[in-house]
């Protein structure tokens, strides 16, 4: 946030949560849902990958996985939990 010089209300804004959600978690120190992180990466116009990554490393993503990343975030919540299933259902089958 202090990049973009946003504050809470403008990150909530951008990421179209609650202020209160962003606030509870610098306040109180709350753990993020995946959603929230999700539309907080959004909202910053970075990937999954880069949010969790280390501070200074670089996170190099293969085509596929940019293909993956860019057509999950147009799916709606109910697509992507079909898709996380039918990911657990493949690995399960290994």
């Amino acid at each position: 946030m202090d990049t973009k010089g946003w504050s809470e209300y403008k990150l909530a804004k951008e990421a179209n949560l609650p202020q209160s959600t962003i606030s509870h978690l610098f306040k109180r120190n709350n753990a993020p849902t995946y959603p929230t992180i999700e539309a907080i990466c959004r909202a910053f116009g970075i990937t999954m990958a880069q949010f969790f990554a280390d501070e200074g490393e670089a996170v190099v993503l293969t085509l596929d996985q940019k293909e993956l990343l860019l057509l999950w975030g147009t799916l709606t919540q109910e697509q992507r939990q079909i898709v996380i299933s039918t990911m657990k259902h493949f690995n399960n089958n290994d």
